[in-house]
């Protein structure tokens, strides 16, 4: 994982409809159609806080974290986020919108949960929390019953979250 920035961490950083511009390009730019901005140092720190700028077509495997300080904590700061929440087999439990000014405005996902986000506007973006150090997801933590980022069926299965919405 790399850092989009090296905070001063002497210097408040202020979050402001410039910076959600700037990240929103960068993953209007990226292959992957999101791109993070992280708000803490480094990838030991404790307490990780990132934007997450995502596009409509940015499909993010359904997941879910296994360690017990892994809950997540997703808030909407621009745009529009279907939420869906899965049983371990893969079927479908719940599902919230996410949007500023919205009857939901973020979401807390206990640790174990499967969840997948998707994308619902153009230039959407969200604030995550969730304690550090970095890890990557463990196969058991990624759904075996959605394909990975890349692989065949990933357009399609995107487009079936997304037509939850």
């Amino acid at each position: 994982m790399t850092f989009s920035r090296k905070p001063d961490m002497n210097v408040p950083q202020l979050i402001d409809c410039a910076l959600l511009d700037r990240v929103s390009a960068q993953a209007l730019a990226s292959p992957r159609r999101r791109k993070n901005h992280n708000l803490h140092v480094a990838e030991s720190d404790a307490s990780h806080r990132l934007l997450n700028a995502v596009e409509p077509d940015s499909y993010i495997q359904p997941h879910c974290h296994a360690d017990a300080v892994k809950d997540e904590a997703i808030v909407a700061l621009r745009g529009r986020f279907g939420v869906v929440f899965f049983d371990a087999a893969g079927k479908v439990v719940k599902t919230a919108i996410i949007e500023p000014n919205g009857d939901t405005v973020a979401v807390n996902i206990p640790h174990g949960v499967f969840h997948g986000i998707v994308a619902l506007l153009p230039g959407s973006v969200f604030f995550e929390a969730k304690a550090g150090p970095y890890q990557p997801l463990k196969p058991e933590e990624k759904a075996a019953w959605a394909p990975a980022e890349g692989e065949p069926g990933a357009a399609a299965y995107l487009e079936f979250l997304r037509a939850l919405f």
